[in-house]
């Protein structure tokens, strides 16, 4: 087991507040409402030198403070998110986080504390099959895998850039204004919405799901690589790009950013609770404002949302008397939480290898539960070792 000196600690701690100055922090808006991948079109917009803007990016990259990433529409590809929220038998835990990757369509696994002991997973299912994967996770309880669980369908995600405003370049602090706060979301009216997305499933093909693959890895991945993978010109390339985000494919970029140290900081997944549809737009309007808010997403078929939360911890007991009087104020109705161990996350892109372009998206219950059957003998007789780690994982979104 490796281990890190208190000095490399503290170092570690200090190097994310001290890459957050002005000018990383105007880079950083600026990719946020035009895009990462033009570095040359963000220095011209952020009125910076080509040269600055391209080392800084590179260092906030290096310094894993700083990743990019694109999400995908998954309604315009066929694909459903759903989150599930597992509890094991004792003894089985590996077993079932094993369980719950064995459809292959799963997005982000790890374990968690709070409402649920066990595991958050999140998943990209093919729309036809939603309730056979219900189906898979009650067989996962009838064979004993599980003790129980939660599944509840998830709508459109936003993933708000870190709020720099509560942030003092100069002092290298951050403030959190939970009574400012607390007014802004019990006084923010309900916008009206704007004319939402069609969730209707889009034209495309296997090579239009390679290239979203790529950029759900890293949004700037250049079109010269994504040329070679697919065997495509440059022209042809750009060309599939471009229809690709004319459609409405690449549904937003993710400035995905460390802006507190991970090793004094919680990340915490909370489900919201609201009386009606409005006061949820009413929050939801408001909650970009916050710089704790990772991302948020609408639950589908209730009026409810889950919202990830990554804060300092010494913050982590103002959050519940924040959420707490929330429910006081009439704002919500109830809330819940799990706080996430970001040093067991694992994460991978949607299957895109399971899309044919004559048959579209193959789901086979009988064989993922045939995979578990044969599973079964293993982990019964296999010892766990546990896996050591020292730090998270750059990406702290799920």
């Amino acid at each position: 087991m490796s281990t890190i000196s208190a000095d490399d600690y503290f170092d570690s701690v200090h190097r994310i507040v001290s890459l957050l100055d002005e000018e990383n922090v105007t880079i950083l808006r600026t990719m946020k409402q035009h895009g990462p991948r033009n570095l040359l079109e963000i220095a011209r917009k952020a009125k910076l030198p080509y040269t600055t803007v391209y080392n800084r990016v590179t260092k906030l990259e290096s310094q894993g403070v700083l990743k990019t990433w694109v999400y995908p529409n998954y309604s315009k590809i066929g694909l459903s998110r759903a989150v599930v929220l597992a509890t094991p038998h004792p003894g089985k835990e590996v077993f079932a986080r094993e369980a719950l990757k064995v459809p292959g369509f799963w997005l982000k696994i790890a374990r968690c504390l709070g409402d649920t002991n066990g595991y958050y997973s999140q998943h990209a299912v093919p729309t036809p099959n939603r309730h056979d994967f219900e189906l898979y996770l009650e067989q996962l309880v009838e064979r004993g895998v599980i003790k129980k669980y939660r599944v509840y369908w998830l709508g459109d995600a936003g993933f708000p850039l870190t709020n720099f405003d509560y942030f003092k370049p100069k002092d290298h602090s951050w403030k959190f204004d939970w009574r400012g706060w607390l007014d802004k979301l019990t006084t923010t009216r309900a916008k009206t919405e704007a004319t939402r997305q069609s969730t209707q499933t889009d034209s495309f093909d296997k090579r239009d799901l390679v290239i979203l693959r790529e950029l759900a890895k890293d949004a700037r991945t250049t079109l010269a690589d994504l040329s070679k993978l697919l065997g495509l010109t440059l022209p042809a390339t750009k060309y599939r790009f471009d229809k690709l985000v004319a459609r409405g494919l690449v549904q937003e970029y993710v400035i995905d950013l460390l802006p507190f140290a991970p090793q004094i900081s919680k990340l915490i997944d909370a489900r919201l609770d609201f009386k009606s549809e409005g006061s949820m737009r009413a929050v939801e309007n408001a909650l970009p404002d916050l710089p704790i808010v990772q991302s948020y997403s609408r639950i589908t078929g209730l009026n409810s949302m889950t919202v990830r939360i990554y804060l300092p911890q010494v913050e982590v007991s103002n959050l519940f008397a924040f959420l707490s009087l929330l429910v006081s104020k009439g704002v919500l109705t109830n809330y819940s939480y799990l706080v996430i161990d970001p040093m067991t996350i694992e994460s991978q892109t949607f299957s895109h290898k399971e899309y044919n372009d004559e048959k579209g998206w193959s789901y086979d219950s009988r064989e993922y539960l045939k995979t578990v059957d044969n599973l079964i003998p293993k982990w019964t007789k296999t010892e766990i070792e546990p896996n050591y780690q020292t730090l998270p994982q750059l990406s702290i979104q799920l």
